[in-house]
């Protein structure tokens, strides 16, 4: 088995090399960083087993660097802070942040290697990078955000409330509902809508003292509807918090007839709304490099830096699908760039790779209503003398059935025409009976 890696970070020479010859007395692996530039640089290349770092160096404190990782996704491995002077105050606030544990300084051998090796079963069980609450930016609207969803965390109420996330598709809801979920609780994420209807107590069991979350609750039957308020009215007995994201405006569905009043009411007693990525387009920059660290360290892909014009040309695009765009053209760029550094022009070749197609298909469009002909692949005119809704219905359905003729009924490519996350897409064409099929 390979040997476990240690990362020491501490400005005073003599401790870091005392440290280093012990833990490789001990068979560890070992690597010291002097000051938080140089932890920096190597957190990003490798993910260390274990960090010991110091809380008092010149150029920046180990709170801060703490708090910086946490901030940008990188605090997945335990952090045992280290300090010759440190106060109840500190090691508490270093424990908020996320460290493991805090050891103080003359460090006693067998303290510190019973430490180490509490710190290195902890951090075998940890679960894999993902993006959490945090990622979402340090913009005031998203400050804000992050301090309601702070307050209703923190609620005394005698049972967990029911909540509403009201936002666009892809904006980051489900992080916002993770944030509610206490760590070691069962978390349920309900995609199977039936489920409300033939067995909504068995969720309640599954999710006992837990969470439960609807991605979308506007795609409810009325008869699932009715489920969601059964379970929601139950949830107490079994101490789970029943949490619903939606990108409609339910207001407008209730009054149209399309969605229960009685469960409206219920939600919104309790309702946020997340802000789209275009309000808050500054803390984009940190959002693409925690999404891209988080990449190389899950798929184990050797880093990457991101240039500065790079950046900016994402800041500045324009995201209707959201987060989760973002995300995708992210990936994208990190598993089809080939240079050293992730560039401008590697930017604008994934951006821009369906233009073509996209020209291409409006063409045809546009030259058939010049002719007074349909386009192949939509069978009929939509239908302008009905319901809003229904009309919507039946321009998608044409929509996603001329899609997947196109792509031959590949997921993947209709996915990405469509701007849909595949979760949704999938949800989305069971709702209107799309048959996927080439």
């Amino acid at each position: 088995m390979a040997s476990k890696h240690i990362l020491v970070i501490d400005d005073e020479i003599g401790i870091r090399e005392l440290l280093r010859d012990i833990l490789q007395d001990e068979g560890y692996q070992v690597q010291l960083a002097e000051n938080a530039a140089a932890a920096r640089a190597m957190r990003l290349h490798e993910r260390p087993d274990v960090v010991l770092l110091d809380i008092w160096m010149p150029d920046c404190d180990g709170i801060s660097l703490l708090k910086e990782w946490a901030n940008g996704g990188l605090l997945t491995m335990p952090v045992v802070m280290m300090s010759g002077h440190g106060t109840i105050d500190t090691a508490v606030e270093a424990t908020r942040i996320g460290a493991f544990d805090f050891l103080e300084k003359p460090i006693a051998l067998q303290k510190l290697l019973k430490t180490v090796a509490t710190a290195l079963k902890h951090s075998e069980q940890l679960p894999k990078s993902e993006m959490n609450l945090i990622s979402l930016g340090k913009s005031p609207i998203v400050a804000a955000l992050k301090e309601r969803l702070d307050k209703i965390a923190m609620s005394s109420s005698v049972a967990p409330s029911p909540v509403l996330l009201i936002g666009p598709l892809g904006c980051g809801a489900e992080l916002c509902a993770r944030f509610l979920h206490n760590a070691g609780t069962p978390w349920l994420a309900l995609t199977e809508f039936s489920q409300l209807v033939n067995a909504p107590l068995e969720i309640l069991g599954q999710a006992n003292d837990g969470v439960v979350y609807l991605p979308e609750i506007a795609e409810l039957s009325k008869t699932e509807q009715k489920g969601l308020l059964l379970l929601i009215t139950k949830a107490e007995k079994y101490n789970v918090r029943v949490i619903c994201g939606t990108s409609h405006n339910l207001q407008k569905l209730q009054a149209e007839g399309l969605f229960d009043h009685n469960l409206l009411q219920l939600l919104s007693a309790v309702s946020l709304r997340v802000p789209a990525l275009e309000e808050h387009k500054e803390d984009i920059p940190d959002l693409v490099l925690t999404i891209a660290n988080l990449q190389f360290e899950v798929a184990n892909l050797p880093y990457r830096e991101i240039d500065i014009a790079a950046l900016n040309a994402l800041r500045n695009a324009s995201w209707p699908g959201d987060i989760a765009q973002l995300d995708a053209v992210v990936r994208n760029l990190i598993q089809t760039s080939l240079g050293d550094k992730i560039t401008l022009d590697d930017v604008n070749r994934v951006m821009h790779q369906f233009d073509g197609q996209m020209h291409s298909e409006l063409k045809v469009i546009v030259d058939a209503a010049v002719v007074g002909v349909k386009p192949t692949g939509l069978e009929n005119d939509v239908n302008l003398n009905q319901p809003l809704r229904e009309a919507r219905d039946e321009f998608e359905r044409q929509y996603f059935n001329h899609h997947i003729k196109l792509v031959a009924g590949n997921m993947n490519k209709l996915a990405e025409i469509s701007g849909l996350e595949r979760t949704h897409l999938y949800r989305k064409l069971k709702q209107l009976d799309v048959k996927i099929k080439g």
